[in-house]
């Protein structure tokens, strides 16, 4: 069964993300449990890459950092299975088409459903573009998380009507990274979703504080962290497990009721 649903049953839900093999798989385990430990309800995976277009400055140097260190995906999905003997928290992984692509799509989803992983963000493949992933990670109960713009406009309501898992609201344009002020008219993208299915949405992109997670799980279900827990892990080291915790326990009080 997936378990996303789990992560907004009845409750808001904080989502962490890590970049994956950063600076040891060992150690993406360790923080996984710490988030969990502090009340996080979903927890994003980034599987490295040499490429990742859709990142700022702090999650690319982890993706080097990762790469450096020798993770592989292979590597990765011998983690997942060994962090599911100690967990049941739900497990997305932040891939790019790529790395699905030379590993398999077949392959890759078949392996998600053996180690337990719930579903697969895919940042630089358009709505239009997965059809034909879609079917083949429906056989092995992967979700294909979808990605919503402040630029998708007048498509908002056809992704919406498609999503699986869960739907990612990204909150600014540009790359992923901390920001102070967030522009965007997030409402307004959350009410029209809200039009045309019951799906739970969450907001990423720039959240850093816990008054913005209050701010955004108050009109979406969920607030997704990701680049500040990075940059916690870059400064940090093998040493990040509890700064993780303080952090995303901080975080989680901000979650609107």
């Amino acid at each position: 069964m997936n378990r996303i649903k789990n992560a907004f049953e009845n409750k808001k839900a904080f989502i962490g993300f890590v970049t994956a093999g950063d600076p040891t798989l060992d150690k993406t385990e360790e923080f996984v449990l710490e988030m969990e430990r502090a009340g996080a309800a979903l927890v994003e995976l980034g599987v490295p890459f040499s490429d990742p277009i859709a990142e700022g400055p702090v999650i690319q140097e982890a993706n080097l950092r990762a790469l450096q260190a020798g993770c592989t995906t292979d590597k990765l999905f011998d983690m997942v299975a060994r962090l599911r003997e100690k967990t049941q928290i739900p497990l997305v992984f932040l891939a790019y088409a790529n790395t699905l692509y030379k590993y398999g799509y077949e392959r890759f989803c078949e392996k998600c459903e053996q180690v337990g992983i719930d579903g697969v963000i895919i940042p630089d493949m358009p709505f239009e573009e997965k059809g034909e992933l879609a079917p083949i990670a429906k056989a092995h109960d992967v979700s294909v998380i979808s990605l919503i713009a402040p630029t998708s406009k007048e498509r908002i309501q056809m992704i919406a009507k498609e999503a699986d898992g869960f739907i990612y609201v990204v909150s600014s344009l540009g790359v992923t990274g901390v920001r102070d002020n967030i522009t965007t008219d997030v409402e307004s993208i959350i009410r029209s979703i809200r039009e045309v299915t019951d799906t739970p949405a969450a907001v990423g992109f720039g959240i850093n504080r816990k008054e913005q997670v209050h701010e955004y799980t108050s009109i979406a279900d969920g607030a997704i962290v990701g680049s500040a827990i990075v940059k916690i892990v870059a400064e940090y080291g093998e040493d990040a497990g509890e700064k993780i915790y303080e952090y995303v326990a901080d975080m989680v009080s901000g979650l609107a009721e």
